[in-house]
């Protein structure tokens, strides 16, 4: 404890180490700054966290006891006494408390519960902040205010929602589909408007379509012309064809090529005289977008960073935390007038007085429904900021720190101007297009250009050149070809495009965008394939079952309306009980519709689905994953599913081929020359796969390997099938160390390794051709790996276990390694400040050791603890000492 002063001490409560860390260098020896680390208490996990006194009681399940006006029932977990003691503590010796949580929902009611636990007998203030400076801290230490009891009402009323929709509609799921099923307020709003999509997909029939493109040149210059008119009547292109259904348009009057048509108007062009109709030039203007809010900063992550939601909030978060950016949870493009003070300060010192508007530029305030209270833009910290280069950052933290500062930079420049140039021109019957675009002057765009979903909106942002071009003039064709063309069905969900639809919707608010999606993905819902959201069957079925029985909790409007009242509760507009005992309770509440509904669900019915042009098959979700049923000969027969199968790529060809081979077996690629068993390819659960022997219930289970990626089964014969099943094999031994190096497959393709040091075998190169030479050059090139190359720089060696210590770029910063320990660099410290003592020191904290680096003894367990830890064997082997002992006493007696 901190020596006090005169005044006493001030403890100060936030919710992070790091963002405590950030804090104390901003406030004196007065203050004690304390992380609670996040909520200290919560509705109960388990059965475990609930009270003896209430385990009894029907509602303890729920952790809400809906007949005494909605009490929750809140308990402290098990891994936050001793911080929560930590903080009683210090409260002990302070004079006063500060309660520095976040200034939204979630932040107001961490404080409020701190109030409730600590109950300090000191005079509390609340100081709120948007952003962790010095000059921010100060103000806020003087513009205290009281806990804002409506925001805290609203977070309780949205956590008690929350618990409600899932506890009470979950247990459905699992009596009805699989046990241990979710659903929830928002997640299940999600997982539907992914599954209708992958319906959309389902649905939608493809048409082809052709074109013609030309190569054409003009004083030397080449450029691109498509066919747009034949004989004055316009050619089909795809905004011609129903984005959902694949096909025509009803009424347009276009002309559709095929092929045919196609190569004969090319045979026919090719010679002709090619002359410009007709040119046109437009100047345009471009205006840059707003600073971001959370929902547009977890898109743009998405979009350039490939970052998930989830990533971006977490990294997001160690920059406010650190003192870099304003707060991450905010749905404002406002910005204050020392953000704009210092971004025209930025632009006039970094692109000149030409980029600077005359006067600043404001966005219109952007209320999203159900979205986070608005403070500021998030944008850098300060009234100056700090330029990407200069702030020591690294890897991840770095690029979404400059995405930032760009974008915050970019909203205060002048338009970019650009110049549209369109041609058209004839040759015979055929009229063609060229566009061209130049940019007469970048403006914002020197400094961010924003990202889009579409790659071919993104195509169409760059520069293209058309040569100088007027009516009459002669153009030379060097090359004219049939295009084919295919429509396209709609687009599944990319993180950012689902974020952008929740956000227009009004469904759950930015802030838990990234929990939301997390938790869809980690339950099975959802998987990723690259960067779409693909549902899986179990997501299938569970939709159906709630959009047919339980309609509200799945619909858009519903759960929107659900968002806006608890702003009205936030806003001190709605009382927070009459709005739980309205959701909860009643003829229509979500209580009263459960019960009612259990007893029309057939769980055969409710497992099962059906997909449009796939009417001879049936799918259903087991206890061991997805499989399809059909009938043969009169009988039913069914194979399973391997999880790499999307709902809406399944045909009949493949449903087929599974159930062939479930019914005939596989026919064997031949024999296993050691064991002279029958080696098959088969396709499982999990994919595509070789097989030792057949399976046979009264023995282990055959020998399996996967089939390496990209590789289909048709392509395996016999040798590459015994390859695989000979995997990990060993190339040798290294030269160095003597330790065997292998070549393997696992989860994430071909690897070779030696003593735990992994290579990914490169694409390209197969494992079945990996040779001992190529082994060792590839081990001895330094890691690729996420963040991480050739280390920054080597400190030493740890004199107790003789590790190299390096430091390493992470996702997350900069890093020391030794061994198997990372620990990151202290506050304050560079890369090149660190000094070995320092890393010593550092990674025996983490590591618990001494300062030779030899693990401390831990403290032997009591022994009540050691005895009830013993096996069964160890108690009979005691038994039978304690037998023998005795036995030996009595003879001596």
């Amino acid at each position: 404890m901190a020596k006090k002063s005169a005044d006493g001490i001030k403890l100060v409560v936030v919710e992070s180490p790091t963002k405590a860390k950030t804090i104390r260098k901003f406030l004196g020896k007065d203050y004690v700054v304390e992380s609670c680390m996040g909520h200290i208490r919560d509705l109960p996990k388990s059965a475990k966290d609930i009270p003896e006194k209430v385990k009894k009681e029907k509602w303890a399940q729920l952790g809400v006891n809906v007949d005494k006006n909605f009490e929750p029932l809140y308990c402290v977990p098990k891994d936050k006494t001793k911080v929560v003691k930590n903080l009683k503590d210090k409260l002990e010796e302070a004079t006063e408390l500060y309660l520095a949580t976040d200034e939204d929902r979630e932040g107001e009611s961490i404080s409020w519960h701190l109030l409730e636990v600590l109950k300090p007998k000191v005079p509390t203030k609340r100081m709120v902040f948007h952003e962790i400076t010095k000059d921010a801290i100060q103000k806020s230490l003087q513009d205290t205010r009281e806990i804002d009891f409506n925001l805290v009402k609203a977070q309780e009323a949205r956590r008690v929602l929350d618990r409600l929709v899932g506890y009470t509609i979950s247990p459905l799921l699992w009596k009805k589909v699989s046990y241990g099923l979710s659903a929830g307020r928002v997640q299940s709003v999600a997982v539907r408007l992914i599954v209708e999509r992958e319906h959309e997909r389902i649905r939608f029939k493809t048409s082809s379509y052709w074109g013609v493109f030309a190569q054409l040149q003009k004083d030397g210059v080449d450029f691109e012309a498509r066919l747009q008119n034949v004989k004055s009547q316009r050619v089909a292109t795809g905004k011609d064809f129903d984005g959902t259904t694949g096909k025509l348009i009803a009424g347009k009057d276009v002309l559709v090529l095929d092929e045919k048509k196609a190569k004969d108007l090319v045979g026919t062009i090719k010679s002709g005289a090619w002359a410009v109709t007709d040119v046109e030039e437009k100047p345009t203007t471009r205006r840059p977008a707003a600073p971001f809010i959370t929902s547009t900063l977890q898109q743009e992550a998405n979009r350039k960073m490939g970052l998930s939601s989830r990533e971006t909030m977490q990294v997001a978060q160690k920059l406010y935390e650190q003192g870099f950016i304003t707060y991450m949870r905010t749905d404002s493009t406002f910005l204050s007038s020392e953000a704009i003070s210092a971004s025209r300060s930025c632009i006039q010192g970094k692109y000149g007085k030409e980029y600077l508007p005359d006067a600043p530029r404001f966005y219109a305030a952007k209320k999203v429904k159900g979205a986070q209270e608005a403070h500021e833009a998030i944008r850098p910290a300060g009234n100056q900021f700090v330029d990407p280069d200069e702030t020591g950052l690294t890897g991840t933290q770095f690029k979404l720190y400059d995405m930032i500062w760009k974008r915050t930079i970019a909203s205060q420049m002048v338009d970019a101007r650009q110049k549209q140039v369109s041609a058209k021109i004839q040759v015979g019957d055929a009229l063609f297009g060229a566009s061209g675009m130049t940019i007469e002057f970048p403006g914002f765009l020197r400094a961010y250009v924003e990202g889009s979903d579409d790659p071919e909106a993104e195509l169409s942002e760059r520069e293209i050149r058309l040569p100088a071009l007027k009516a009459k003039d002669s153009v030379k064709c060097l090359k004219a070809d049939p295009t084919s063309h295919e429509t396209k069905p709609p687009a599944r969900y990319t993180e950012a495009s689902l974020v952008q639809t929740m956000e227009k919707e009004g469904i759950g608010r930015p802030s838990t965008y990234a929990s939301v999606i997390g938790t869809i993905i980690d339950r099975g819902y959802v998987r990723k394939q690259g960067t779409a959201l693909i549902p899986t069957f179990t997501a299938m079925v569970v939709s159906k079952l709630l959009s047919r029985y339980l309609p509200q909790y799945v619909d858009l409007g519903f759960t929107s309306e659900m968002e806006k009242s608890l702003d009205n509760i936030a806003d001190g507009d709605l009382e927070h009980l009459n709005y739980l005992k309205s959701i909860y309770f009643g003829p229509k509440g979500l209580k009263e519709q459960v019960e009612n509904q259990e007893g029309k669900i057939d769980p055969e019915d409710a497992r099962t689905i059906q997909l449009e042009g796939m009417e001879k098959y049936q799918f259903h979700v087991g206890r061991y994953g997805a499989y399809l049923t059909t009938q043969r000969d009169g009988q039913d027969v069914s194979a399973s599913l391997p999880e790499s199968e999307s709902p809406a790529d399944i045909t009949p060809e493949i449903a087929e081929k599974l159930i062939d081979q479930k019914i005939n077996g596989a026919d064997a690629l031949g024999k296993d020359p050691k064991t002279d068993l029958p080696i098959y390819v088969l396709n499982g659960r999990y994919g595509p796969y070789v097989q030792l022997g057949d399976v046979d219930p009264d023995n282990d289970k055959p020998k399996r390997a996967s089939l390496p990626p990209g590789m289909q089964p048709e392509d395996v014969n016999l040798e590459i099938a015994l390859e695989l099943l000979s995997l990990p094999k060993t190339l040798g031994t290294h030269p160095g160390t003597g330790k065997d190096i292998k070549a393997g497959l696992g989860r994430f393709g071909p690897f070779v390794v030696c003593d735990g040091d992994y290579r990914s075998i490169p694409k390209g190169e197969t494992i079945f051709a990996m040779t001992l030479e190529r082994a060792l050059e590839m081990l001895s090139t330094p890691k690729k790996g996420r963040g991480r190359a050739a280390p920054l720089k080597d400190l030493g060696t740890h004199p107790g276990s003789e590790e190299v210590i390096q430091i390493f770029n992470g996702p997350y910063g900069p890093y020391i390694k030794s061994g198997k320990t990372n620990v990151s660099l202290p506050e304050g410290a560079t890369v090149e400040t660190v000094t070995l003592e320092q890393a010593i020191e550092l990674i025996n904290d983490k590591a618990g050791t001494t300062g030779k680096g030899k693990a401390a003894k831990a403290k032997a367990p009591k022994a009540a603890k050691a005895k009830k830890a013993q096996s069964p064997k160890a108690k009979a082997d005691q038994l039978m000492v304690s037998k023998v002992v005795t036995r030996k006493k009595a003879s001596k007696k």
